[in-house]
């Protein structure tokens, strides 16, 4: 269990108890789970507990609760794992394609998080149930390095990170169509599609639209296709592919969004992982190869 205490300045007075939370903690705690510790009377106002709508003034103490994780109902499974680097505070490793990062809906098992129940036996309790220890995630046919939180204090310092922008992230996508400028930026809002929940779009109607800011450049051009490096700003859902499939050069292989020739997956790897450690604060930079489809995709030349 984990107590944290704060005292309301005059920045955040008149705002919202979960609000207040929300910005305090930096999103390492997401909305509606502060909600629920709220209503579970985990947070109190001045030693008093009231509702998420509590508007809160500058001198109050708020205080949190953050409970120990509900005991985990899925299974350790012998998955094997790449593992680049491991201490006592964090797992840094390299997904393969095909696996899922967390479980989600009925899809329990097969996934890198059962995996890391079989072989890390210590994992953060902030990500719930589902997500011990996951500090951001791949897409399932997405290849390459993320970090995972042993500890909870590790886990808010690397969310803190990533909410900062402060981690370093490089990626290699290969895409269909040859990109004319050599490198670009692409600052385009993205949400998630009403009619279909699955896929996410640019929008700037939407009120839920997130900014989000890809930076890319040209690595090689092929006849049919173009080897990029891409470097995040923000971490929406699918940003990279639906910022690339936006100026008309989809991931190849990417079926959710435009592009099902060339390769059985997307033809997207997460390079490069840079962030400063949670206790020594030194940074730390990892690389991993492309995978072999990349690899040969590339090789030939041509889709």
């Amino acid at each position: 269990m984990q107590e944290l205490k704060f005292e309301v300045d005059s920045g955040h007075a008149g705002k919202r108890l979960d609000k207040f939370l929300v910005e305090i903690l930096k999103g390492t705690l997401s909305r509606s789970f502060i909600k629920k510790l709220i209503d579970g009377r985990k947070v109190s106002v001045n030693e008093k507990y009231t509702n998420a709508h509590h508007k809160i003034f500058s001198g109050e103490i708020v205080k949190i609760t953050i409970p120990e994780p509900e005991p985990l109902e899925l299974k350790p499974e012998n998955i094997p794992l790449d593992i680049v680097y491991e201490d006592k505070d964090l797992v840094v490793l390299n997904k393969p394609v095909g696996i899922s990062t967390h479980p989600a809906g009925r899809h329990l098992t097969g996934t890198l998080v059962n995996a890391l129940l079989y072989r890390v036996k210590d994992l953060s309790g902030i990500g719930g149930v589902s997500r011990p220890g996951i500090v951001h995630r791949l897409d399932k046919e997405t290849s390459g390095l993320l970090v995972v939180a042993k500890n909870d204090n590790s886990h808010i310092n690397l969310s803190n990170q990533f909410k900062n922008r402060t981690i370093r992230r490089k990626y290699i996508a290969l895409v269909k169509g040859i990109v004319q400028l050599d490198n670009g930026r692409i600052e385009l809002p993205i949400a998630r599609r009403k009619k279909d929940i699955t896929k996410m779009c640019v929008s700037f109607a939407s009120e839920k639209k997130r900014n989000a800011v890809t930076n890319y450049k040209v690595l090689k051009r092929f006849k049919d296709f173009t080897e990029l490096s891409l470097s995040l700003e923000t971490g929406r859902t699918h940003q990279i592919r639906v910022h690339l499939a936006h100026m008309g050069h989809p991931v190849v292989g990417d079926k959710l969004y435009g592009s099902s020739r060339g390769m059985n997956r997307q033809a997207l790897h997460a390079k490069t992982l840079g962030f400063f450690h949670p206790t020594t604060k030194k940074f730390m930079e990892f690389d991993s190869e492309l995978p072999r489809d990349m690899q040969q995709l590339i090789e030939k030349g041509k889709l």
